[in-house]
């Protein structure tokens, strides 16, 4: 009764920027919280008056305070108006449902990012850790970026089926042989950033790689940079979308709600992706959805490998090194902050796959959630960095990191 949930379709490519808007929330913004004792047990027993939040640094008064027991999604509430979550109670047809399973648990892989090894490497251990990771009783689904998926099912089979049949895809991949090759984080340096080391590196390479004038080289490097940033922010907004659709659709389930997110990770460098950030993590909040996240990458170096070696002087190949570890190091921030703004766990730096997934589907038993009312908060189209004290020794928090703040929208009738 659930599968059509999560039934096969094929990503619709949104908008492009300012075709499309994306609706935030700009009243309040919840904050989930984990707390663990020294020993790492959960904490389920403060209040609110032992939370405080600062705001780019300043205080802010928590309007609203619940605290989650979400091994059974139950609730003790302080506030008049929760936050919804949908649940259902009866079928299609009107007669009564039988009774729900106790979780779902959706397998979300990020193909569009993931490489071949790693895809390789997840394939390889796919069987153990499925039957590691779930529960007799979990519904689960195996679900793709590029929008493969299996519904939700109870047969393990499928969803082992499921994930040796992925593909990596090479929609908003660039050509790394390409002259000048220019990735998406070296693009915004240029572009946006307008750091004329970036750009002098870049020209530098593509000097020697077209055997061209210093004047060629730079109108090279600015197209193939205009290129690359139309082609990365696309790849984001694709992403962004379809996590937000899922935990979109998880927000029905009733029950334990747990996305384990699979990805090697990806740049979110623009305002608006930092939006969808923003409003991915106030619907988790608001449906009470857990994400963890597995790095798939494991243990990874920085350094460059054959196929990203530079033709450039030693100087550009060095800037290029430095790119690439800054690239991969930020490709590691929307993971964390997926995973710490809804009370889940990020798994990194690690070859245990197996060990991984194991740990990721075991959801917090404690989740607190505070509400900040954004009335005396300035909208000025920046992302605002959130801090979480708890007025208690020996404990540590996990919490929401931040959110985006957009500007109000200019009135039609304005002159």
């Amino acid at each position: 009764m659930y599968t059509h949930l999560f039934a096969q379709q094929s990503i619709e490519t949104p908008p492009q920027s300012g075709s499309g808007k994306i609706v935030v929330n700009v009243n309040s913004v919840l904050v989930p919280v984990v707390v663990r004792d020294s020993q790492g047990r959960a904490v389920g027993n403060l209040r609110k008056e032992d939370f405080q939040v600062l705001d780019k640094n300043k205080p802010q008064v928590i309007e609203g305070f619940s605290i989650q027991k979400r091994a059974a999604l139950v609730t003790s509430r302080t506030t008049a108006e929760p936050p919804p979550t949908s649940t259902a109670s009866a079928s299609a047809t009107g007669s009564a449902m039988p009774s729900a399973p106790a979780r779902f648990v959706v397998f979300l892989f990020d193909d569009m990012h993931l490489n071949a090894s790693d895809l390789s490497q997840i394939q390889k251990a796919a069987s153990k850790m499925i039957t590691g990771a779930l529960a007799d009783s979990d519904m689960a689904a195996v679900v793709s970026i590029s929008g493969a998926s299996t519904g939700l099912t109870l047969d393990r089979a499928k969803l082992q089926d499921a994930i040796m049949k992925l593909q990596v895809q090479n929609l908003y991949r660039g050509i790394t042989r390409s002259c000048p090759n220019i990735e998406y984080y070296e693009a915004d340096r240029i572009e946006n950033k307008r750091d004329l080391m970036a750009l002098d590196t870049a020209v530098d390479t593509t000097m020697r790689c077209c055997d061209c004038s210093r004047e060629t080289a730079i109108t090279y490097v600015q197209d193939a940079s205009q290129r690359a940033l139309q082609i990365g922010d696309q790849d984001i907004r694709v992403t962004l979308s379809s996590i937000g659709s899922v935990v979109h659709k998880m927000g029905a389930m009733p029950g334990q709600r747990l996305l384990v997110l699979v990805s090697p990770g990806f740049l979110t460098l623009t305002p608006e992706s930092m939006v969808m950030k923003s409003q991915i993590l106030d619907i988790a909040a608001r449906a009470s959805v857990t994400v963890s996240v597995l790095d798939a990458r494991g243990l990874y170096t920085t350094m460059l490998d054959a196929s990203t070696e530079t033709l450039g002087t030693t100087r550009a190949t060095r800037a290029k090194s430095q790119y690439r570890g800054d690239s991969m190091l930020l490709s590691e921030e929307i993971m964390a902050e997926l995973a710490d703004g809804t009370g889940g766990k990020f798994f990194h730096n690690s070859n245990d796959l197996e060990g991984g997934f194991q740990t990721l589907t075991a959801v917090p038993e404690y989740v607190y959630l505070l509400e900040l009312s954004l009335r005396d908060v300035k909208q000025d189209g920046a992302y605002h960095l959130l801090k979480v004290k708890v007025d208690q020794n020996g404990l540590n928090l996990q919490a929401r990191r931040g959110y985006f703040a957009p500007k109000p929208e200019k009135s039609k009738n304005a002159r």
